[in-house]
C-alpha cells in the first residue's frame, strides 16, 4: 500500500463519456487497482463522485474490499447533503471538506480521475 498516494474521484464514473462507459470504466479501474496491489492510502469522493460509495453503485463491492485492505475512504459530506444521499452510503467515511483539504495537501502524489 501507498500510504502517500490519493485518489480522488470527482464523478461518478471515469471520464468524459457516456454514463454507461463511465460506469464501465470506473468498474474495471478499481478492479484492476486491487489485482495489482498497488493501493493508495486514501480515496477522496466529492461532487458526483459521492454517488460511488452510495445505495445503487455498481463497485461498492470493490470499495468494500479496498477498505478491508486498510484504504481510507473519505467523502464529502455537503455534497452528499446536496444530492439528498445523506443516509444513503453504504462504504467509507463521511468528512467534510476541510478533512479533503487536509489530505491533499499532505498528499505526496494526487490521482484525479
Amino acid at each position: 500500500m501507498d500510504r502517500e498516494t490519493v485518489i480522488l474521484f470527482t464523478r461518478n464514473g471515469l471520464g468524459h463519456a457516456p454514463a454507461e462507459l463511465q460506469q464501465g470504466l470506473v468498474a474495471k479501474f478499481l478492479s484492476l487497482t486491487l489485482e495489482s496491489g498497488e493501493l493508495p492510502g486514501k480515496i477522496l469522493f466529492y461532487t458526483e463522485g459521492v454517488k460511488l460509495v452510495c445505495e445503487g453503485s455498481a463497485v461498492i463491492p470493490q470499495l468494500e474490499e479496498m477498505e478491508k485492505r486498510g484504504v481510507e475512504l473519505v467523502i464529502c459530506q455537503t455534497c452528499l447533503v446536496f444530492f439528498g444521499l445523506a443516509d444513503k452510503v453504504h462504504v467509507g467515511v463521511v468528512g467534510g471538506m476541510g478533512d479533503i483539504l487536509t489530505t491533499l495537501q499532505k498528499a505526496a502524489r494526487v490521482l484525479s480521475v
